[in-house]
């Protein structure tokens, strides 16, 4: 196949393997489609079936997996540790070769249709697939679980289904589709049977409590194996690796006097994550993946078969798009995107500073000091990147704001929620500036001297980012009528001036 799409359906059922068989048969029975892998974990009583297909086959094989799992499992009868709407509980397609995430989206709309029409199951979209902001974070959506869903579902217009009627299935529930990047579900074994240790450290390391960006966890206790469980689907795991997520796990463990017993991956997982833990735990210097020796094998026999040779681009052009959109007669992406980006930058600066200083011989007492650094500064690099794209679409919500009639009863409501969003999101960036140029203020006197130069840009982006931020809130403050509103972001403005005024 020449175009492949991952499906990694999870299904409420981990105990007993007669049914998640039968699952497996149904959707192995359409063609073009091959099993990679199914796991069951019988304390959280439920499994996850990975398989790979032709994008015009993975939606029906899919589709099929529902119908199985209507057949043999009844939600009013199911208990587990993890959070649960529908027997078939979610259905994420994941582009792997030849497809695009765009691509993706439309067989996910695609299943979440069928699976309405046919088996009278509410659907939601979510990720990238999802139709409305809130709702790309699949919690928003299983809030409650099956049992608050079904009570909420017909009363609540906020849980209105994309697909469906606003009606629970009896037995079946609920279910999520979507469409995501490659996604690796990793959980953490801890020497302790508290699971309240467990979740407090899942609230440190989620992005949901102002953890990394990437991260969403949980605490559970495993009563067969009496261990409290850090459970997490880490969603960019090359924005937040894997090791940085297992040293903060371990390190906040510690503290509560408990030792990690182990991990483990439910799934599967890229190669390219084994090889940044690897490189970052041998502290690998001249590390590349031309080393691996079945990637250079594969390399070699790919050229003997004759490909065309594709130049790499240069970081110019990898950037050349965003820059020529930013130039473009449109007003979307405009400045709350270029601060967000520029806070972006700051904070990876910041990143590669201490990481070029953290070996030198004469820093390593610095060590503690660096590690904690680095693992403040990730989030923020995430979060600002990701508000490049939040600013653009707050900033759209206000210009379709203003395009409904004038005499539209929804219009002012429409035009105030949106001003509202668009001085919200800039005031994220501005805190994740400040909280990251506050790191780095920190760290100033200990960096090495040859990278002195680029902390100082790193620092200059950063206040840079900030004071982008402040303008853009105090341009849509202008037109908010709510004085609360007003005075809690004018607050926050006073605040950070103050920092920029101390740097």
């Amino acid at each position: 196949m020449n175009r492949i799409v991952e499906c990694v359906p999870n299904f409420s059922e981990g105990r007993r393997p007669d049914v998640v068989d039968a699952i497996v048969n149904a959707i192995t029975s359409v063609s073009n489609v091959y099993l990679l892998g199914r796991e069951m974990d019988s304390d959280h009583n439920r499994a996850v079936i990975t398989i790979v297909g032709a994008p015009e086959s993975i939606g029906e094989a899919a589709v099929r997996g529902v119908e199985a799992a209507i057949k043999h499992i009844d939600l009013t009868k199911h208990q587990g540790e993890h959070p649960r709407m529908g027997a078939a509980d979610v259905i994420p397609f994941v582009p792997i070769r030849g497809i695009s995430l765009a691509e993706c989206v439309e067989i996910a709309k695609k299943v979440g249709r069928d699976i309405a029409d046919r088996f009278g199951i509410p659907v939601y979209l979510y990720e990238a697939a999802a139709t409305r902001s809130d709702r790309k974070n699949l919690e928003n959506i299983r809030r409650g679980q099956f049992e608050g869903l079904r009570g909420e579902i017909g009363a609540n217009p906020d849980r209105k289904p994309d697909f469906g009627e606003a009606r629970i299935h009896p037995t079946a529930g609920a279910t999520a589709v979507g469409a995501r990047k490659p996604l690796i579900a990793y959980n953490i074994n801890l020497n302790t049977d508290d699971a309240g240790i467990a979740k407090q450290i899942a609230k440190r390391v989620r992005f949901s409590n102002g953890g990394f960006r990437y991260v969403k966890a949980m605490g559970v206790l495993l009563k067969d194996r009496k261990q409290a469980q850090v459970s997490m689907n880490l969603t960019d795991f090359e924005q937040t690796p894997v090791e940085l997520v297992f040293e903060t796990v371990r390190r906040e463990a510690e503290r509560y006097g408990v030792s990690v017993a182990g991990s483990e991956i439910v799934g599967l997982i890229p190669q390219k994550a084994f090889d940044q833990t690897a490189q970052f735990y041998l502290r690998l210097q001249n590390f590349n993946p031309g080393m691996i020796l079945e990637s250079r094998l594969e390399a070699v026999m790919s050229e003997a078969s004759g490909p065309s040779k594709v130049p790499v681009a240069s970081m110019a052009d990898e950037v050349r798009g965003f820059i020529d959109r930013i130039a473009s007669p449109e007003p979307i992406p405009g400045g709350g995107s270029v601060a967000a980006m520029a806070g972006a930058l700051g904070a990876a600066l910041g990143q590669m500073v201490i990481r070029i200083t953290k070996d030198k011989k004469n820093y390593l007492q610095y060590a503690d000091r660096f590690a904690d650094a680095l693992d403040r500064l990730a989030p923020y690099r995430s979060t600002l990147l990701e508000f490049v794209d939040a600013d653009s679409e707050a900033y759209g919500r206000v210009m379709a704001a203003y395009k409904l009639p004038k005499d539209s009863p929804e219009r002012e409501k429409a035009i105030q929620d949106g001003l509202t969003r668009a001085t919200e999101i800039p005031s994220r960036t501005a805190n994740c500036a400040a909280e990251a140029l506050r790191v780095l203020e920190e760290l100033r006197p200990m960096i090495h001297p040859n990278v002195v130069s680029d902390l100082q840009v790193g620092m200059q982006m950063l206040r840079t980012s900030l004071r982008g931020a402040i303008a853009n809130m105090r341009t849509n403050l202008t037109d908010i009528k709510d004085p609360d509103v007003r005075l809690h972001y004018e607050d926050m403005i006073v605040g950070w001036e103050q920092t920029l005024r101390e740097g």
